[in-house]
């Protein structure tokens, strides 16, 4: 007797099974006996800011020093060349473009001057509407960039600090930010050096870098 109850039971378990098994499926529920992965959730950080980077409307020109005095006055309606500067934003490097009153004949005939308005806004506090967007920079004010020293390759950048000594994640800002530009060398390097009387490296600038801004930048002898 026990033998059978025990088999009608089973019998009714499979029974209520398969009905529960239809009963979702024609709800449109597909069941599964393993566990699903859905994968993290999607970020809601856009990585994007409006064209000429600040955008909650206050935005600093390349020559303008965070401080906000400007070194040089600018003429009503007169604008330079746009300036591209690569900022933190989800764990990666995205660029960014801001205004600019550096012209464009200074563009492209002073590499110091370029890098020094480049890395004014890179040392430059994000914007409200930067931050909201998830931007940040880990170069920090003070900073500054000059010419070679006597010996160096001519396009060398020397740096007030030594770029081995700064946050990784800054120096693959400033890498970054000065190969793709006229300050670079070519071939998304750029030369720097610090204030002391080291010789100077050319560090690369590689989508690995951008992808991981933290591992170390890619150097060489000049």
């Amino acid at each position: 007797m026990r033998r059978r109850r025990t088999g009608r039971r089973g019998a009714a378990r499979g029974l209520i099974a398969l009905a529960a098994a239809a009963l979702l499926a024609g709800c449109g529920i597909r069941t599964t006996t393993v566990p699903v992965d859905a994968g993290a959730a999607p970020s809601r950080v856009p990585c994007e800011a409006a064209a000429g980077g600040r955008v909650d409307g206050g935005t600093r020109t390349a020559d303008e020093p965070a401080g906000g005095a400007r070194d040089e006055a600018v003429a009503p309606g007169r604008r330079g060349v746009p300036l591209r500067v690569y900022l933190l934003c989800g764990a990666q490097l995205e660029r960014v473009e801001r205004g600019s009153s550096l012209p464009e004949e200074k563009a492209v005939g002073d590499p110091v001057r370029t890098a020094a308005a480049l890395l004014t806004q890179l040392t430059a506090e994000p914007s409200d509407g930067e931050r909201e967007a998830g931007f940040s920079s880990a170069a920090q004010a003070p900073l500054t960039v000059g010419g070679p020293h006597r010996g160096d390759p001519k396009p060398t950048l020397r740096l007030s600090r030594q770029p081995e000594d700064l946050p990784p994640a800054a120096l693959a800002q400033l890498v970054c930010t000065f190969a793709e530009s006229t300050a670079g060398v070519g071939g998304d390097t750029v030369v720097l050096g610090g204030p002391g009387p080291y010789e100077p490296r050319r560090y690369r600038c590689t989508e690995q870098l951008k992808e991981r801004p933290e591992s170390p930048v890619p150097s060489a002898r000049p």
